[in-house]
């Protein structure tokens, strides 16, 4: 999208400037909730005016500024984020700008490490290793240390003792497959992640199957949820159902996904996917095979990338009327 070079004198009316903002929102990482208000309260007054200028100062936007080589255009739903510097704010716009998680889980600490690094070779940026895995927290600390700009994290989580041995260890976000009361009750009292001493948060994704329980971990401060176990509920037509009533609410789609299906499940809503044998398939783990590994996450990254890119194209194409 290209925007006409205006003079900060120049008016507009807010109906329009608040159209161009949104437009705007679509190349920015974070979806602000102040402009969907601004948008919902201007339909029916757009008689009122302000300058460029004005808009400019007062807008957590500004057209005055051109999106940087690396922004990627995302869905407004996609996102329930304030404006925020926060680490789960960055976890959060990594996951949906790749689409893809990779979920490992090995038999042993040095299996998970060097499968762990044929994905990451092979395009995965964000990956998470089941807790159960042997040594897992030194695998993710190693991973950390050697990878600094993956997105790593543990999975699997059921019990504050592995969150917060998951935040010692580097992760940057944790999931579980059902929603842990002892983690949700600190999404509660700090209503952004679990803290520690320096104000770093962890990302938390809870488990949900049904509305009740993706309505309840939003309200609670879950910023994105995991929809498990997705191909048992109804694949990704589950997702497209859960989207009319939740379009805000950012959901992931596990179990189950093969790769084929990875740009079904984004098309339908699904902010991201989880694949799990479809990256570390079991023969290939059995065998040490890690040029296969590598190979399975070259392919699933591309269709990550593909869907993503796809959402993103039209998202743009969708045209803003009141």
């Amino acid at each position: 999208m290209v925007l006409p070079r205006l003079k900060p004198d120049h008016h507009l009316s807010l109906y329009d400037i608040v159209s161009l903002n949104l437009l705007l929102l679509m190349q920015s990482a974070t979806c602000f909730e102040q402009e969907i208000t601004m948008f919902s309260q201007v339909k029916g007054n757009q008689d009122t005016t302000m300058s460029l200028a004005q808009f400019s100062s007062l807008s957590s936007l500004t057209f005055l500024l051109p999106p940087t080589p690396t922004t990627r255009v995302l869905p407004i739903h996609c996102f329930h984020t304030r404006p925020s510097t926060s680490t789960s704010a960055t976890t959060l716009s990594n996951i949906v700008n790749y689409g893809v998680i990779a979920c490992l889980r090995a038999k042993s600490a040095d299996v998970a490490f060097e499968a762990a690094k044929a994905a990451i070779m092979g395009g995965i940026s964000v990956l998470e290793i089941v807790v159960s895995t042997p040594g897992v927290f030194e695998v993710l600390h190693q991973l950390v240390q050697d990878f600094p700009t993956i997105t790593l994290g543990i999975g699997t989580v059921l019990n504050i003792e592995d969150a917060e041995n998951a935040k010692k260890a580097g992760a940057k976000f944790i999931m579980s497959p059902a929603i842990v009361k002892a983690c949700q009750k600190l999404l509660q009292q700090y209503n952004i992640g679990i803290l520690d001493e320096d104000n770093d948060d962890l990302l938390y994704i809870p488990g949900v199957m049904t509305p009740t329980e993706i309505l309840s971990s939003y309200n609670a401060g879950a910023k994105m949820v995991k929809v498990y176990p997705v191909s048992v509920l109804g694949g990704f037509g589950y997702i497209a159902t859960l989207k009319k009533p939740f379009p805000h609410i950012p959901l992931i789609a596990s179990q189950g996904i093969t790769t084929d299906l990875v740009g079904e499940y984004i098309g339908e809503g699904a902010s991201a996917v989880v694949l799990s044998d479809a990256i570390f398939e079991k023969e290939a783990m059995t065998q040490r095979n890690f040029t296969a590994i590598y190979q399975l996450a070259k392919l699933a990254a591309s269709q990550g990338n593909e869907a993503v890119e796809r959402r993103q194209r039209l998202a743009v194409s969708i045209p803003f009327s009141l």
